[in-house]
């Protein structure tokens, strides 16, 4: 079944088409029947007639007669028939497209019907000049009718074209949707079996890490008069180890948590988040002479909490990474790198190899050795994550010993 619905720019003259129709029969009928009724002379000349009834070209035989009057009578009803079924059809479904067509075709059919019904009349009455008339009536409808189609077949053609694409599209976005709901099946099932991991490293993970822990502190403590200063180290290597697995869970449940969380929009002033990161910051070496730059007044669409996320995680990058220089410059602001607003976090400090950018924001991926810089190498994993969800893209610039810039955009 073809879907008509859509078709709104080829239904624009269907009402003009139609009123024009009607217009036009109307005037026919006018021009018809007007002075027949007008002037009793032409009256007279069509309706009063010296010929002999058509009955006595059949010699008057009542099977003739009336074999052909009952075949002309049927045909005209189912003409007639014809013909008030397509107006009713039109009547009840005015959306139809070029719904005029069929009512011309209407027209025709009863005129059609007019000239069997005349030729009945004909068999008793010799109205043979009205009978002409009606003729003339009904070549009119049929020229006319045979002259739109022409131009109305090109339409029809292509709102059918249109309507089996139409089909095509909803077919295609009803699989899109079957597919969707798949997808989204598999995606709950997924992270139903990440939450469940996830609790598996929560639990089981950290209890052998605690025991090594627990038991290296206490064989120091117990034995550590006895232990030279080699197997003292290797005991507090031991717990370093322990306590670095340990921070690896920790973040790896946190990203889990990241990829996972309920996704909220509202309008964040980062300014704001940043300014109050940097005071953190401060508080926790004081001694450190670094120079916050935040430019104010940046705000973003996103979720809040993974916005706090994702600027600590750089901040404290951009603090840790300046911890070498005597003196530093964090700076966070926004400016325009195409389209939209383009956010950035940039310092003065350790910088890295632009030849491995590429690496930075895998999860582990370090580019400086872990007792240069500490670290999981999971925070700026975590802000791609971040940025991800929220439909943009994280890139970052940087030198050796120059600093480096961490952009994103939404």
């Amino acid at each position: 079944m073809l879907n008509l619905g859509g078709t709104a720019e080829l239904l624009e003259p269907v009402k003009s088409s139609k009123n024009r129709l009607l217009y036009a029969s109307i005037f026919l009928l006018i021009l018809t029947i007007g002075p027949v009724l007008a002037w009793p002379a032409l009256r007279a000349l069509i309706l009063d007639s010296n010929y002999l009834p058509h009955r006595y070209c059949y010699l008057a035989q009542p099977g003739l007669v009336w074999t052909h009057v009952i075949a002309d009578m049927l045909i005209g009803l189912a003409y007639v028939a014809i013909s008030f079924t397509l107006a009713y059809m039109v009547y009840i479904r005015r959306d139809i497209p070029f719904h005029w067509m069929f009512l011309a075709f209407g027209l025709f059919i009863v005129a059609c019907g007019g000239t069997h019904f005349v030729e009945t009349l004909t068999v008793w009455v010799p109205v043979y000049v009205f009978s002409a008339a009606v003729k003339i009536f009904t070549a009119l409808a049929s020229i006319s009718t045979a002259l739109i189609l022409p131009f109305t077949v090109p339409r029809v053609l292509s709102l059918v074209q249109k309507a089996k694409t139409s089909e095509e599209m909803t077919a295609r976005l009803r699989r899109s949707e079957e597919d969707m709901r798949l997808q989204n099946a598999q995606l709950e099932a997924a992270n139903k079996e990440l939450e469940a991991f996830s609790y598996s490293v929560s639990h089981d993970l950290r209890a052998p890490l605690r025991s090594i822990d627990g038991f290296s502190q206490s064989l120091l403590e117990d034995c550590g008069e006895k232990l030279d200063s080699t197997e003292r180290d290797h005991l507090n290597r031991v717990r370093a180890a322990a306590e670095r697995m340990a921070a690896l869970i920790d973040d790896l449940l946190n990203l889990s948590r990241i990829t996972r969380s309920e996704l909220k929009r509202e309008t964040v002033d980062l300014s704001a988040v940043a300014h109050s990161i940097a005071a953190e910051l401060q508080k926790s070496d004081d001694k450190r002479q670094v120079k916050f730059h935040i430019q104010d007044g940046v705000t973003a669409v996103g979720d809040p909490h993974l916005f706090r996320v994702m600027l600590q995680n750089l901040l404290d990058n951009s603090w840790k990474f300046t911890s070498k220089h005597v003196s530093a410059r964090i700076e966070f602001g926004c400016k325009s790198l195409g389209k939209g607003p383009t956010y950035f976090v940039s310092d003065d400090g350790a910088g890295f190899d632009p030849r491995y950018s590429g690496r930075l924001f895998g999860a582990f991926q370090r580019l400086h050795g872990v007792t240069e810089f500490p670290g999981t190498g999971i925070g700026l994993a975590t802000v791609q994550r971040i940025v991800h969800r929220h439909a943009g893209r994280v890139w970052a610039e940087g030198e050796v010993e120059k600093g480096a810039t961490f952009y994103f955009a939404f």
